[in-house]
């Protein structure tokens, strides 16, 4: 029996997991988790600010492409927008220049705050 004991490593010097090896354990997969939180937060937030930007970037095409549409005037309807977004569009004759051009502005802003401004020229080809 003593053979047996000592091939499968049963022996007299076995012992348990002490505290400070239980603690340090501890902390480490805490820090794991924490990594893991922070990392998800990061990456929720980015999203996000990309999905904000692709609704801003498609709001400005939309409006410029219904202004190109639209007939030479110096006032253009605006487009419907989502909820919290709101656009602006300046139109504005460039000075010194042939009456028959024009300078479009068009502002994105959310909530308030200023997103995208793009300025764009129309010319009258009547």
């Amino acid at each position: 029996m003593t053979w047996l004991r000592k091939v499968k490593g049963w022996g007299q010097d076995q012992r348990g997991v002490g505290l400070v090896e239980s603690l340090v354990a501890v902390a480490i997969l805490g820090v794991a988790v924490v990594a893991f939180v922070m990392a998800l937060s990061v990456g929720t937030v980015a999203v996000g600010e990309c999905n904000q930007q692709i609704v801003v970037q498609s709001l400005m095409r939309t409006q410029l492409e219904y202004i190109k549409s639209c007939d030479y005037d110096t006032t253009y309807s605006i487009v419907g927008a989502p909820g919290g977004y709101d656009i602006s569009v300046e139109v504005d004759s460039i000075p010194d220049a042939d009456d028959e051009i024009q300078k479009i502005t068009v502002t994105i802003s959310f909530e308030g705050e200023n997103i995208l401004s793009v300025e764009d020229y129309k010319v009258n080809r009547l």
